[in-house]
């Protein structure tokens, strides 16, 4: 389910809030991911002006996510009193509230050796019992309630993201980096092909001149003994990695193809890979060459 569009300027307004411990820093993490503008802990009296703010950037924010806890004076009172004001400006906010047991709580609490924010003096288990009471009429008029107990922080994004996700946003984004090796391995690679064991067209004087972006470059090295069986067999592997980086909640993969000078096999190669990947579901691919041209 796809978070709803505001009826004002395009403009959705979501409010994270709920319990202490229960995984507000994780759904501020994945707002963003999902392409929201997050703001964290903002007071109540300043949400409304937060997104007319937004409303006038002419497009450039279109999301906005704020995330609420009870280090706000006068918390429930005010916040509620903001949500109606946004409902009345035809903003239609959609409220997240985040809430575990008290023994999942103590063990979070504990496992990080941090106190809770309403214990002061006395035992943790008072601070989060005087939160859950303080809370009990906000969460009553939460749009959706999440009981985080036992979810583990990737099936928490995976909710997150059915209710404020898009289609575009939950994709993994590809990035095929061609690249030459002379040149030095690209440091943010998550991946790397060598294709080096293509024979190189670099000694046919007709294609010395050209580019892995030429078509007959592009049909020498594509029809090579291996080169098929290469890419397939490395296409079905990107689907499994990109299936399991979808589960484990990682958005961005960049996979760097390398030959000698990145000139002509590693951009070959390349821009064939990224036109079966594109093929794929669940995939948003870029093709980088990044030393086209070095020669």
């Amino acid at each position: 389910m796809n978070a709803p569009a505001g009826e004002k300027s395009g403009i959705e307004v979501a409010v994270v809030t709920g319990l202490s411990g229960a995984g507000r820093s994780t759904a501020a993490k994945c707002l963003e991911d999902l392409g929201w503008f997050v703001v964290d802990n903002l007071p109540p009296e300043l949400i409304a002006t937060m997104v007319e703010l937004g409303a006038q950037a002419r497009g450039a924010i279109t999301r906005v996510a704020v995330v609420m806890d009870v280090r706000s004076r006068a918390f429930t009172e005010d916040l509620a009193a903001v949500i109606k004001d946004l409902d009345a400006r035809g903003y239609k906010p959609k409220v997240l509230f985040l809430e575990a047991t008290d023994d999942v709580l103590i063990r979070r609490f504990e496992s990080v050796r941090r106190g809770h924010p309403m214990q002061a003096d006395g035992r943790l288990a008072d601070g989060i019992e005087a939160e859950r009471i303080l809370l009990t009429p906000l969460r009553e008029e939460a749009d959706l309630v999440l009981d985080t107990s036992a979810l583990s922080v990737h099936q928490l994004r995976a909710k997150i993201e059915d209710t404020f996700g898009t289609e575009s946003a939950t994709r993994t984004r590809v990035t095929v980096l061609s690249f030459g090796y002379k040149y030095g391995l690209p440091m943010d690679s998550d991946l790397v092909m060598d294709v080096r064991f293509l024979p190189n067209p670099f000694w046919i004087p007709e294609l010395r001149e050209q580019t892995g972006l030429d078509g007959d470059v592009k049909n020498y090295v594509l029809t090579q003994e291996g080169a098929e069986e290469f890419l397939d067999r490395y296409h079905e592997l990107l689907r499994l990695i990109g299936a399991g980086y979808r589960r484990e909640g990682k958005r961005y993969l960049t996979l760097a193809v390398g030959c000698t000078g990145g000139k002509h096999r590693s951009v070959a190669i390349s821009e064939e890979l990224a036109s079966r990947l594109a093929a794929e579901d669940g995939m948003a691919v870029k093709v980088v060459h990044r030393d086209l041209g070095r020669e």
